[in-house]
């Protein structure tokens, strides 16, 4: 059973939730400003993420603030591309200001569920990132088209699962609209966080085990149950001898 697993969560989207959750997580996915947030949110999210060392990344989106970045646009491949370099940068250069780096690039919502299927899509946004920094990683869902657009063009890969979701048969998560797709109740989400970690799987909707092989797990931080599962996780996660750690540089 591993000793340590990295707990990751979406922050930085005007929730207020911030202060609450970083002591419980080891990295933080900031957004930029195109789905939520502003230089504001990013720059006191960064100043909370740096005082409690949490790694911090990038959470760009289709620049659509109206769906919260959760329907696919019809945008052209470059203005897209465009926009997702104006988010990474404005997030990276506040990063700077405040003497702290950004590690990692996280895709959210619909951007993130349509690259892991489209290759042209995925190619472009891995050939985006590392023409920014091939050191950075880049978090994803695993066995995904992101995934093989990375192993190609030798960007790092974090798999990633989420402890908030609940999972088609499929392995892709389930769709926002179905009345199921969200988790509820701290029990429900530990059991999913431990048999994500100690077994490397998850039970779908259906009752299919799915075999699932993640280095980061995620809370989402819009969700309404998200400061009360971030801690119960925390706690149990220490009952069970598993630390809480970034799955790349700075860690606590």
């Amino acid at each position: 059973m591993p000793s340590t697993i990295d707990i990751n969560c979406d922050l930085g989207e005007e929730t207020g939730v911030e202060a609450a959750i970083m002591p419980s997580i080891s990295s933080a996915n900031i957004a930029c400003g195109a789905h939520a947030g502003n230089e504001d949110t990013i720059r006191s999210t960064i100043q909370l993420a740096k005082e409690h060392q949490v790694v911090v990344g990038a959470h760009p989106s289709y620049p659509d603030r109206k769906n919260f970045g959760r329907v696919v646009m019809p945008i052209g491949l470059q203005p897209l591309i465009n926009s997702v370099v104006a988010q990474i940068t404005l997030v990276s250069d506040i990063a700077t200001q405040e003497h702290y780096t950004i590690g990692h690039i996280k895709l959210h919502g619909a951007l993130y569920n349509e690259a892991a299927k489209n290759k042209i899509l995925a190619e472009a946004l891995v050939q985006t990132i590392t023409s920014l920094n091939p050191l950075w990683v880049l978090y994803g869902p695993p066995e995904s088209e992101l995934e093989l657009a990375s192993f190609r063009q030798g960007l790092a890969y974090c798999c990633e699962a989420f402890v908030d979701r609940s999972y088609q048969d499929d392995g892709s998560l389930t769709p926002r609209s179905d009345s199921q797709a969200l988790i509820n109740g701290e029990k429900k989400c530990i059991e999913q966080a431990l048999q994500l970690i100690k077994r490397k799987e998850v039970t779908a909707l259906s009752g299919k085990l799915i075999p699932l092989h993640a280095a980061t797990l995620c809370i989402h931080g819009d969700g309404p149950q998200a400061v009360l599962f971030a801690n119960a996780l925390k706690k149990q996660l220490q009952v069970e001898g598993i630390s809480i750690r970034a799955a790349y540089g700075r860690h606590h």
